[in-house]
C-alpha cells in the first residue's frame, strides 16, 4: 500500500521522531551521540533548518525544527546516510540502522511549539532516566541555559518576554512544569529498551547497582515494582534486569 504524502506546515516547523529500526539502539556510547549532533550542526549549514530542540534517547531522536532551504526528506536523508555509514563501519555491521521514515507532526502554532519543546526536554524524566530535566546532557535544554551552539534560541525566548532575564525565568519555569503534554509518540504502546530501563529501575528504587533491588524492604519493593510497570516496564523485562521472580513481580 503506498504511503501517504506527508502534510505540510504551514510555519515550516515540525516535531520529528528518528527511531531505530526494531527498536534497536543507535546510540552504543556518547562518541555516537556527539558524531550526530555534529551532523545536524554541518546539515544546518548546508540545508539552512533552524533547530529549536533536541534529545537524544538510546533508540529515538526528538528534533524539533524549522524547515529551511530543503525539504525534510532532504535534510534526514543526508542526516541519516552520515550518521549509518559511520556507525556501520565502527560497528562491523552492513544492515539498516532507522527505520525508513521518520514521523513528524505539524507546528502550527507557537503555543504548540512551546508544547513540543517541553514534552522534547522532559522525555529522559517521564522515562525515568533521570530526576530534573537540567541533568541529561544529550538535551537542547542546556543550549538556553548556556551559550547555544545548536539552537536558534531567540525566537523561542521572544515568545515569552523581550527582557532577556525574564524571558529565561519564564522559560525555565514553563520547562519544568508539571504537565500532561501529548505530542508526537504519546501513548505509542512502545516498550522501554533494556538500556533505559536499568536507568530507570536506579532513578526509581533509588539504587546504584540494580540487583539492591531485591534487597529492598517489601512494601518498598512493591511500590517500586507498581512504578516500573506505570513506566512501561514489562514484567519479563523486570525479572531479567533485577532478578526477581515473575510471581513476585506479577503479585506486586
Amino acid at each position: 500500500m503506498p504511503r501517504s504524502a506527508r502534510q505540510k506546515s504551514s510555519s515550516g516547523i515540525y516535531h520529528v521522531v528518528l527511531r531505530g529500526i526494531n527498536k534497536q539502539t543507535i546510540f552504543e556510547d556518547d562518541a555516537d551521540r556527539q558524531y550526530f549532533l555534529e551532523r545536524l550542526i554541518t546539515y544546518k549549514e548546508t540545508s539552512r533548518y533552524e533547530v529549536y530542540a533536541y534529545c537524544l534517547m538510546s533508540n529515538h531522536i526528538h528534533l524539533l525544527l524549522k524547515e529551511g532551504d530543503e525539504d525534510l526528506n532532504i535534510v534526514f536523508r543526508r542526516i541519516g546516510a552520515s550518521y549509518v555509514y559511520r556507525y556501520n563501519k565502527k560497528y562491523n555491521r552492513v544492515c539498516h540502522l532507522f527505520q525508513d521514515r521518520y514521523r513528524s507532526e505539524q507546528v502550527e502554532t507557537d503555543e504548540y511549539l512551546l508544547t513540543a519543546m517541553r514534552y522534547i526536554h522532559q522525555n529522559p524524566t517521564k522515562a525515568g532516566i533521570i530526576k530534573e530535566i537540567h541533568e541529561f546532557p544529550w538535551s537542547s535544554y542546556k543550549e538556553y541555559t548556556n551559550e547555544p551552539v545548536i539552537c536558534d534560541t531567540e525566537f523561542v525566548f521572544s515568545l515569552f518576554s523581550k527582557d532577556a532575564g525574564e524571558a529565561l525565568h519564564l522559560w525555565t519555569a514553563f520547562n519544568q512544569a508539571t504537565n500532561s503534554d501529548r505530542c508526537l509518540e504519546y501513548d505509542s504502546g512502545e516498550r522501554v529498551n533494556d538500556l533505559e530501563a536499568e536507568q530507570i529501575i536506579k532513578a526509581i528504587a533509588n539504587v546504584e547497582i540494580i540487583a539492591d533491588v531485591k534487597a529492598l524492604e517489601r512494601h518498598k519493593r512493591s511500590e517500586v515494582i507498581k512504578l516500573l510497570k506505570k513506566r512501561g516496564l514489562s514484567i519479563r523485562q523486570i525479572e531479567r534486569l533485577t532478578g526477581l521472580s515473575f510471581a513476585v513481580i506479577r503479585g506486586a
